[in-house]
């Protein structure tokens, strides 16, 4: 079996939080889906699961974060710089917020921020492995 990333993150309101991750280029597993979790597919080998809160107490009872606190940011890459503004564009059209955080241009690699209609952080970024290698041999 290849190595795989799931990433649970606990929503307030599972259809909404379905249609976000949808538009934002992420797709349904009806197989390991149900009216209390939702497996959002990114790659074959990156799958988020989306958990209501009930379910999510059967995990941990641990409390949830405060409101517009951040635990923690996820990254997911893109093809092109174009394929960032599309994502964060479909971000704030979708029930969550675009530009979480200021957009940073460093030439070789273009990030923009956003948040799920929960909070939850994710770095949208491409980058230009190539030109990375200078900036990185040039600090």
């Amino acid at each position: 079996m290849p190595k795989m990333i799931f990433i649970s993150l606990p929503v307030t309101d599972l259809p909404a939080c379905i249609t976000f991750y949808d538009a934002i280029g992420f797709r349904r597993n009806p197989q390991f889906s149900d009216d209390h979790s939702a497996c959002m597919v990114w790659s074959e080998a990156i799958y988020v699961m989306l958990v209501t809160h009930t379910k999510w107490r059967s995990f941990t009872q641990r409390p949830f974060p405060a409101p517009g606190t951040a635990g923690s940011m996820m990254s997911l890459s893109m093809d092109s710089r174009d394929a960032v503004d599309t994502l964060n564009a479909a971000a704030a059209q979708h029930g969550g917020q675009a530009d979480a955080n200021p957009p940073e241009d460093l030439g070789f690699m273009y990030t923009r921020d956003i948040a799920d209609p929960d909070g939850h952080l994710w770095g949208i970024f491409w980058m230009d492995p190539a030109a990375a290698g200078g900036a990185q041999a040039e600090r």
